[in-house]
């Protein structure tokens, strides 16, 4: 709780800080005290002479007046300080500092937030009222961080190049919701120099919306510092308040400035609350103090003047009436009423107020408790463990709160603690049960008013040791008893190699007064050790060591009934035998009466405390034998005997031998590997691979047992090699060394279709088709070979349906020396009229191929053959080509023996400087570069062979654009309608015209604009033209090739009047379009290839629309996919994909609309056919492909 002072007021420099707002009736403002106390509120150096013991404080210090029962000035801090203490938000607090002028300082508050829902609300002032947030800037910085580990706020205020007038008071408030917490503290500035700088007046006067950087402030504080020790030296001193109460509010800012007053503000806010106390009371003529003091046990006095005695006087202690009594009297002096309260108590520190009529005054008494002082001091101590320890100290008071602490933290006695407060009147006694050196410590006893301290030691009782314990060796299965006294009934622990000893059914752990027994019934092997005993609370050990023999034993039951052991050579052999005895015993291993070495060698021994291992690395052969063991310790000796066998894989087979190759096979040979390495060989397994590669393929999984093998499925022409692995109990030998390579190869198929292509009297040529089945081998070229008639003898295979001639290998002759890789060649040098057999076989790597023979005998003399000509399809029709264009055309065509060509053009022979003609053996072309409207004619070709003529005609066709029309006229305007009419054009471009575009110009601008496009007739109406415009028109011709590089326009213009007569349009009757189906182009004979796609084609019209339907031979064609049918603009196509002989006959194509039927037949002839087997192979019934066989060769028995 705040002192109740009254405050005297300097505050020219620096303003006073402000209280806590939740206290606000418990200390005044300064220079708020009623105006009929002058006396106990004066500034500084201005206090009347009947005041001289009043306390003062010289420049700015306000002086402190107490009331009646006033405490000493130390008392004022420790006020202070316990108010600090009641701090509810504040963690850390800023503290106050010095900082020399230009130098830089930070404050830091700290707030906890555990108990805070959001951040507190943080604000830093100067003085009483100058909020610092809006003076932030260059020379003044406010931060905030969060904790977010400890939940702690951070604030901090840093001044930045401090300047002389930041010296005074600071405040930092915090609040968060109905809490409140604030702290005051101070800055002083130092020069850093000890001259004083210039004073410039006009810096005194900054404010804000200069751009500097103490803008918004208004500060003189630097110029009057210094003028205020010249007014005290040159004018009296002068009561400030009194002028400024005095004063017209024009005047304060002049007065400020004069005395130095910066906090124009809180000036203003005090001269308000001077002038509301100063109104009079009507009952009062002296009011009571603000606060009174006193300490407890004293006395102290109210005193109120009344402005009228008869008025009626009532004391009340917080809101409660008080009567006199002895603690509480009342007396009556005059005017003056007085209340004495007697012997203060703590309960009594509370607010008081008196009432006279219907006014009241207030006031507040605060009771101090005297402090309590400790007369006897607590004094060092040393116990031993176990005893009784008693702490006694005296204090000033009975009954006195005291606080005992032990290394500065307090001592709480409880119910089960071994700490208990003892208190006597004054005596405090502190009593320790059974004390333990944990309770060496420094305690202390704090009072209100001073404190104690002093030590504890508490240490052990010396110990003696009467019986140690000793060392034992005992036997395995006999019974240990370890056994000590102590000087003291103490107990302790017994460990064994450290670790803390168990009670089991067979250990048991003894203790009787001083002597301590640990006894193990059978004991065993691991009951050898170290065992200590040691007493409790003290640093004393009593070891002894447990020492527990056996006999050696051998333990082989992990062995055969033999005892021999099986290592594969080359494998790291470890043997481990168990072993026991106590001590562990010492293995010698031998063979051959050679005892083997502990060490790093390839057959060594290693020991262990349970086992014995023999070692061998790396087995070998030689390594086979009897070991022997010898165990021996000090309980005695052990021997055994191992026999080792080391067998091995056998030997790698020599490198196997491929006999036999086929196209995908081999037979291969091996003989059996030289060692078997001592284990019968159980087979082998094989591995091939391809030769430039690195992967071998395992061929068989189950062992084979002979060493005979068949490898298959390998890839014809590539390179093999193959390796062989040996098998036994053991494992598999590494490979044998690879075969040879070799390489799976095979023959060529027959050659196929071996015909006769032309005869002459001294040669016949012949051709042939490669085989069917080439191989991987490749084909690298054929022999054909030939004899005489009358030098075979037939005979009939029935195979091929073919004869083959049986005939010794010296009859046939080889027609060419080399192999030729054409499938056509011609044997010369025939004599005329001969018959001869002709052969051809196909040449690889793996030799030749069976031959393929020619049906019959060949008669060695020219055949002559009809020519022929064969129009390609569409030369059949019109050949239409633009002017410019390539013409390039081939017509093939058959004879012999070479036929003869003529050319003719309409009848006249053809300018080869024009048109160029190539001829060959089989076609002639006829190559035109650029084509010209001359070349257009028709062109006759000739083909003679002897007496045999063929002919055949092209026609061609070169077309260009056509001229413009002749001559183009207006032949009547009316409204806003032009009538033209033109004649055809002279040149129509070797081409029908198809059309005319119209176009018009307005005469003004002459853009020409097309109004008519593909337009047939001859004459025309231009409608929708412009009323008041004149008109020019022309005219473009259209063929094929598109529209004629000029164009004919009118000769006079067409004007649109505005006063038009008036035209009735003709009324036309409706023309009737229906028409009954009819073909505008027929179906035409067509020969196809077998094999390639062929197409029907015509047109057909008709209204409506009539439905198409395509037949073979009267059969309806549906849902065929070797069909596909078209219509596209009239013109009908039927596709008959990959035709075979069976396709050929009479087709016919069928519209039928409303008005009519019609039909239109052509036959289609295939040429080339398949044979039976191909037929059959694509589900041609076997009847359907002999009766077609039988026409086929009825038909034309020449090429059958």
């Amino acid at each position: 709780m705040p002192e109740p002072t009254k405050k005297e007021e300097n505050e020219v420099l620096a303003p006073a800080p402000a209280p806590p707002p939740e206290e606000p009736n418990k200390e005044k403002e300064a220079g708020t005290a009623p105006a009929k106390e002058p006396n106990k509120e004066k500034e500084a150096g201005t206090a009347p002479a009947k005041e001289p013991n009043k306390e003062k404080e010289a420049g700015t210090s306000p002086g402190k007046e107490w009331s009646i029962g006033e405490s000493p000035a130390g008392e004022e801090q420790d006020k202070q300080n316990a108010n600090s203490q009641l701090s509810t938000l504040f963690v850390e607090k800023p503290q106050g500092g010095t900082v020399k002028v230009g130098e830089n300082i930070t404050f830091i508050a700290k707030v906890k937030a555990e108990d805070l829902l959001r951040k507190p609300t943080v604000k830093w002032f100067k003085g009483k009222w100058m909020d610092l947030a809006s003076k932030a800037g260059k020379h003044l910085q406010l931060k905030e961080t969060f904790e977010r580990h400890s939940r702690v706020y951070t604030f901090e205020m840093q001044i930045i190049k401090a300047k002389e007038n930041y010296a005074g008071n600071y405040r930092c408030e915090v609040t968060y919701k109905d809490k409140f917490d604030s702290c005051s503290f101070d800055l002083e500035v130092h020069e850093s120099t000890g001259t004083t700088p210039n004073i410039d007046i006009r810096s005194a006067f900054k404010r804000s919306g200069e751009g500097q950087e103490d803008a918004g402030e208004l500060d003189f504080s630097g110029l009057l510092k210094r003028r205020e020790v010249k007014q005290q030296e040159e004018q009296p001193e002068v009561d400030v308040w009194e002028l400024l109460k005095n004063a017209k509010p024009s005047e304060y800012e002049k007065i400020a400035f004069q005395y130095g007053i910066t906090d124009l503000r809180g000036m203003l806010k005090r001269l308000k609350r001077m002038r509301r106390v100063e109104k009079k009371s009507a009952a009062f003529a002296k009011i009571l103090d603000p606060a009174y003091q006193v300490d407890k046990g004293g006395r102290v006095r109210f005193v109120v003047e009344l402005a009228d005695p008869k008025l009626e006087v009532k004391w009340y202690k917080n809101g409660q009436e008080i009567r006199p009594s002895t603690k509480y009297i009342f007396e009556h002096k005059g005017c003056e009423r007085i209340m004495f309260i007697n012997n203060c108590a703590l309960t009594d520190d509370s607010e008081y107020y008196v009432t006279a009529g219907d006014e009241k005054c207030s006031t507040e008494l605060f009771v101090r408790e005297p402090p309590v002082m400790v007369t006897k001091q607590l004094e060092d101590t040393k116990a031993y463990c176990g005893e009784r320890v008693e702490l006694e100290c005296e204090v000033s008071e009975d009954d006195a709160n005291v606080k005992w602490f032990k290394n500065g933290e307090e001592i709480i006695p409880g119910p089960k603690s071994r700490y208990h407060i003892r208190v006597e009147g004054k005596k405090h006694i502190l009593v320790i049960e059974g004390a333990t050196k944990a309770d060496t410590a420094e305690y202390s006893v704090m009072t209100t008013g001073g404190q104690s301290s002093a030590k504890l030691s508490v240490d052990l009782k010396p110990l003696k040791i009467l019986t140690p314990l000793t060392d034992q060796t005992v036997n395995l299965g006999k019974e240990i008893c370890l056994k000590c006294e102590v000087s003291e009934n103490i107990t302790g622990k017994w460990t064994k190699n450290g670790l803390p000893v168990q009670e089991t059914d067979r250990l048991k752990i003894v203790h009787k007064g001083r002597i301590h027994k640990l006894v193990i019934a059978n004991a065993l092997v691991e009951d050898e050790g170290d065992y200590v005993f040691t007493p409790d609370a003290y640093s004393v050990t009593l070891p002894a060591k447990v020492h527990v023999i056996d006999p050696p034993k051998i333990n082989l039951d992990g062995l055969d009934a033999d005892n021999t052991v099986t290592v594969i050579a080359g494998n790291k052999l470890r043997l481990e035998i168990p072993i026991s005895g106590e001590p562990p015993p010492k293995a010698i291993w031998s063979r051959a009466d050679k005892a083997i070495m502990e060490g790093s060698g390839r057959i060594r021994a290693e020991n262990y405390p349970d086992s014995t291992t023999l070692v061998i690395d790396i087995a070998e052969k030689d390594d086979s034998g009897v070991y022997h063991i010898n165990l021996k310790n000090e309980a005695g000796e052990a021997h055994a005997s191992i026999k080792i066998k080391v067998v091995d894989i056998p030997d790698p087979p020599v490198a196997p031998n491929v006999t036999d190759v086929g196209d995908d096979w081999c037979i291969m040979t091996w003989e059996p590997p030289v060692y078997d390495g001592g284990s019968p060989i159980l087979g082998y397994f094989i591995e091939r691979k391809k030769k430039q590669s690195s992967r071998w393929m395992r061929l068989n999984f189950d062992l084979c047992k002979e060493t005979t093998f068949e490898p298959k499925k390998m890839i014809e022409g590539v390179a093999y090699e193959v390796r062989i692995f040996a098998v036994n109990a053991v494992g598999i030998s590494k490979p044998s060394m690879p075969s040879k390579p070799f390489v799976p190869l095979a023959v060529t198929s027959p050659p196929t279709l071996l015909t006769v292509d032309s005869v002459t009297d001294t040669t016949v040529t012949m051709k042939w088709r490669p085989p069917d089945q080439i191989g991987a081998a490749g084909l690298d070229g054929y022999v054909l070979e030939y004899c005489f008639e009358g030098s075979t003898s037939a005979k009939q295979s029935d195979e091929n349906g073919e004869a083959a001639y049986d005939l010794p290998a010296d009859d046939w002759i080889v027609a060419n020396t080399e192999l030729i890789d054409k499938t056509k060649f011609t044997i010369t040098g025939l004599p005329t009229d001969s018959r001869i057999f002709v052969r051809v076989k196909a040449v690889n790597a793996a030799g030749a191929s069976e031959p393929k023979y020619y049906s019959q005998p060949i008669l060695v003399k020219e055949i002559i053959e009809p020519p022929k000509i064969r129009i390609p399809r569409h030369l059949k029709q019109t050949y239409i080509r633009r002017v410019g264009e390539a013409i390039n055309l081939v017509i093939p065509f058959q004879g012999k023996p070479r036929p003869e060509l003529i050319w003719t053009k309409d009848g006249a022979p053809i300018d080869k400087n024009q048109i160029n003609i190539r001829n060959s053996e089989t076609d002639t072309i006829i190559f035109i570069r650029k084509a010209e409207r001359s070349h257009s004619g028709k062109y006759d070709l000739q083909v003679k062979v002897e007496k045999f003529v063929e002919t055949a005609s092209i026609d061609i066709q070169v077309v260009d654009r056509p001229g413009p029309p002749q001559l183009v006229k207006i032949e009547d305007v009316w409204g806003e309608n032009v009538a033209l009419s033109w004649t055809p054009p002279r040149d129509d471009g070797n081409t029908a015209i198809t059309g005319y575009t119209i176009q018009k110009a307005d005469k003004k601008s002459m853009e020409w604009f097309t109004v008519i496009e593909h337009y047939h007739r001859t004459s025309a109406t231009i409608t929708e033209l412009v009323i008041g415009n004149e008109y020019y028109f022309r005219v473009f011709a259209e063929n094929m090739c598109g529209l004629s590089e000029e164009a004919t326009m009118t000769k006079e213009s067409a004007v649109i009047a505005k006063d038009g007569k008036i035209y009735k349009n003709p009324v036309y009757e409706d023309f009737d379009f229906t028409e009954a189906p009819m073909f505008t182009q027929p179906l035409v004979n067509t020969y196809a290839i077998a094999g390639y796609n062929a197409t029907l084609n015509c047109s057909v019209r008709g209204n409506p629309k009539p439905k198409i339907t395509w037949m073979k031979n009267k059969v309806a064609i549906k849902d065929d996919p070797r069909y596909r049918m078209f219509s596209n603009q009239g013109v009908c196509t039927l596709e008959i994909r990959k035709p075979s002989p069976y396709d050929g006959g009479t087709y016919c194509c069928k519209a039928v609309n409303d008005l009519g039927t019609v039909e239109i037949e052509c036959k289609l002839e295939v040429k080339g056919g398949l044979s039976f087997c191909r037929l059959l192979l694509q589900g041609v019934p076997p009847n359907i492909i002999d009766s077609y066989l039988r026409d086929l060769h009825s038909s034309n028995p020449e090429e059958y």
